[in-house]
């Protein structure tokens, strides 16, 4: 019997593996229904089948015929055709429509720095209007995309039109390939495009919610300094740039800082930024019978603003009289306008003149003060526009205030003041550590570059100085790391970007301040790298203002460094260094000036000489 059943056990074995290969050219996967607990018992109740039932099975296992085979391979067709099994996974999709994207680029907006404020070429801030953007010269950030591993995308392209009048914003919205292999070509996974919104617990879902999260235990031991550490404030880091926020009912609420926009007159709208000094002056508007209504005019308006739970104290207040006479003011506590009549005028006292923000912060940018001087005035009914100033500084806690080197120029003997620029059309960054202001190398009796390298000397006006020192190499170093090393020496910690023009230049005038040219010059001999040696810098300045009394001014600084070839290698080898500072007086001769003798343009009549003529 054994030979016999041979051929249909092997047809039926055929028909199984042609079943399984037709069913999956039909179907990518096909997932086999889960077993039950109750499905496993009975197969577990299965009896064995002994050698008799299998040789009975044999015997009678009919042959299989082609047209079997057909049908079999139908039916199996069919079956794999038939609908998924419920509570079976589905199979991977290879394809599908892209999810309608989270992020709208055409509202995206990265250079929109400033709330409320059209920001200078950003062609995608939404508070900019036309009459803006027809002064823009370039836009600042011209695509703005979304995820960029994706293959295809949208992407918002900004640009501007200058030779139409006026200049306008061009918007396109196109469709961006991504030429790279490995991107993204379709996500399927809609949760991972956006964040899920957590669910805010009520009074219907908290039972819910606390059996989900396991519950939670009160304990009085542990409950008091949890409380006390959540209610306690937390302390804000700013940056620079980043407006100031006020303990207010929103999210803008910003210590507002008045300054004049495309008038005289003043604007409230301006946020005061950490780290920006700004000094204003502008006319308001005034009438007499609002005297004591206007919140502009009244000390409470200024100090009740707080800076994220730092209180505003009034450090000094002083009045200034009709005859602009400065009186202290001290223990009066918060002055309110009054309306006083004096015969027939009235006068409006104890407004507010000028303000003064003094802020007190640390390293790490946290206010830790903030201090308010203010000078207040009176005025008369004839007066229709107010002259008010304002300002604001800051001074970083534990530092030393950083001396004038003039008033307004420069004095012979005095550091040049230095600073950077962090970003284009930001104020200037004057450091106030000595190893960060314009320096140079400080000489010593070893003449040993090493041993002096945190000394440096700062450049002081009117003095043509020059230092060096030694550096001895042993063994091999490679040339660029050395050549980086000697840079370091020449340049100090932080090489300045621009220089005061006046010794009393502020930070917020950009324009008293000159950048420094900083020019490379390589040696005509040819070598595989090139050592800097020297460092001379050039400060050129110019007597400015009248003859009696002149004021040194800078107006040109160049920072040349000088490179020569590798030295030949060697078991010991010494590298000179020197760094040159001059200044160059390139005033103009004074010339003695004479007013214009007047001219008399005077027309006679035209009937003047008649009848003679």
């Amino acid at each position: 019997m054994g030979p016999r059943g041979f051929p249909p056990l092997l047809l039926v074995l055929l028909s199984c593996c042609a079943s399984a290969s037709t069913q999956a050219v039909a179907t990518p996967a096909v997932a086999t229904p889960a077993m039950t607990q109750e499905d496993l018992n009975s197969t577990e109740a299965t009896p064995a089948m002994t050698q008799e039932d299998l040789n009975s099975t044999e015997a009678t296992t009919p042959d299989v015929t082609k047209e079997d085979l057909n049908s079999t391979t139908t039916a199996t067709l069919r079956t794999s055709g038939s609908p998924r099994t419920p509570g079976t996974p589905r199979a991977p999709e290879l394809s599908g429509p892209r999810p309608t994207p989270v992020t709208d680029v055409a509202a995206l907006c990265v250079c929109d720095l400033l709330p409320a404020r059209c920001d200078v070429n950003c062609c995608c801030d939404p508070d900019c209007s036309p009459t803006d953007f027809s002064v823009f010269s370039a836009c600042s950030v011209p695509v703005v995309t979304g995820n960029r591993e994706f293959c295809s995308q949208k992407a918002a392209v900004y640009s501007m039109n200058l030779t139409a009048d006026p200049p306008h914003r061009v918007f396109k919205l196109i469709d961006q390939i991504n030429p790279s292999v490995f991107c993204i070509h379709i996500s399927n996974y809609k949760p991972a495009l956006s964040f899920a919104n957590p669910e805010v617990p009520n009074k219907d879902n908290f039972d819910r919610l606390t059996q989900a999260s396991g519950g939670f235990t009160l304990s009085a031991t542990s409950d008091s300094p949890s409380t006390a550490t959540s209610d306690a404030p937390q302390p804000t880091k700013y940056k620079y740039g980043v407006p100031l926020q006020t303990a207010g009912t929103s999210s803008g609420s910003f210590l507002r800082l008045p300054s004049p926009l495309t008038s005289s007159l003043c604007t409230d709208e301006n946020p005061a930024a950490f780290l920006v000094s700004q000094a204003f002056e502008c006319s308001r508007r005034v009438d007499i019978e609002e005297c004591e209504r206007m919140e502009a005019l009244s000390m409470a308006h200024y100090n009740s603003p707080a800076i994220l739970r730092v209180s505003i104290k009034i450090q000094s207040v002083l009045y200034r009289s009709l005859n602009h006479t400065l009186t202290r003011l001290e223990g009066h506590g918060v002055l309110r306008p009054s309306l006083v009549s004096t015969g027939q005028d009235r006068l409006c006292s104890n407004a507010v003149l000028e303000v003064k923000y003094s802020l007190l912060y640390t390293a790490t940018g946290q206010i830790q003060e903030a201090g308010l001087s203010l000078v207040l005035g009176t005025f008369s009914s004839t007066v229709t526009l107010l002259q008010q100033k304002f300002e604001i500084h800051f001074i970083q806690h534990d530092t030393k205030p950083v001396p004038r080197s003039g008033n307004p120029g420069y004095r012979v003997g005095l550091p040049l003041a230095a600073g950077f620029q962090p970003q284009k059309g930001s104020g200037i960054i004057q450091t106030t550590n000595r190893q960060e202001q314009f320096t140079i190398l400080h000489s010593t009796g070893e003449q040993d570059c090493l041993a002096s390298e945190g000394l440096r000397d700062p450049v002081l006006f009117g003095y043509n100085v020059q230092s060096g020192c030694q550096l001895r190499l042993t063994g091999t170093i490679p040339c660029e790391l050395l050549a980086q090393k000697i840079q370091g020496l020449l340049r100090g910690q932080a090489f300045p970007d621009y220089v005061a023009a006046f010794g009393n230049s502020r930070a917020q005038d950009v324009q008293d301040w000159v950048p420094v040219r900083y020019v490379t010059h390589s040696s005509n001999m040819k070598g595989p790298c090139q050592l800097p040696v020297a460092l001379g810098i050039e400060v050129k300045w110019t007597k400015y203002g009248s003859l009696l009394n002149p004021q040194a001014r800078i107006v040109n600084v160049t920072a040349q460094l000088i490179s020569i070839p590798e030295p030949l290698p060697g078991p010991e080898r010494t590298i000179v260094i020197s760094t040159t500072v001059t200044f160059v007086d390139v005033s103009a001769p004074a010339e003695a000036g004479f007013r214009a003798p007047p001219t008399i343009n005077a027309r006679l009549p035209f009937s003047f000489f008649f009848p003679f003529v």
